[in-house]
């Protein structure tokens, strides 16, 4: 085991079969997620994300535009094509270290995301290896 975490009675896990807490049953050994933790003593987990087939689902482009106070970020496409996705709250806020937006040369991310309600809202994202 490479890290352990507690988590919280209102842990939030996106991307499982089941709703809430009963999500981590359906995960198997090998399965990637993003776990958002409180750091301190007990590192409580927050929120975890299920990534692959079996989770979030992924898209790959180049931070063309962030939008923090509406939580929109949009992304441009190798074809010149645009998306707009909504952030969670969280992906708000870790937005602010993980990602800034440059004059020149914009990042390339991934950003792992939700279908809900025909809108797509993303979760979590990173820079692009």
């Amino acid at each position: 085991m490479e890290y352990a975490y507690h988590f919280t009675r209102d842990l939030v896990v996106h991307g499982g079969k089941k709703p809430g807490v009963d999500a981590l049953d359906g995960l198997r050994e090998g399965t990637t997620v993003v776990i958002h933790y409180e750091d301190g003593d007990t590192q409580a987990a927050l929120e975890i994300d299920v990534l692959g087939d079996e989770g979030l689902k992924i898209i790959e482009g180049v931070v063309a535009d962030i939008d923090r106070r509406d939580k929109d970020i949009t992304v441009r496409f190798a074809d010149g094509r645009t998306e707009t996705l909504r952030m969670t709250e969280r992906a708000t806020a870790e937005s602010r270290s993980e990602i800034t937006q440059s004059s020149g040369d914009a990042p390339r991310i991934v950003v792992y995301y939700t279908d809900e309600k025909g809108k797509k809202l993303g979760h979590y994202f990173r820079k692009a290896s």
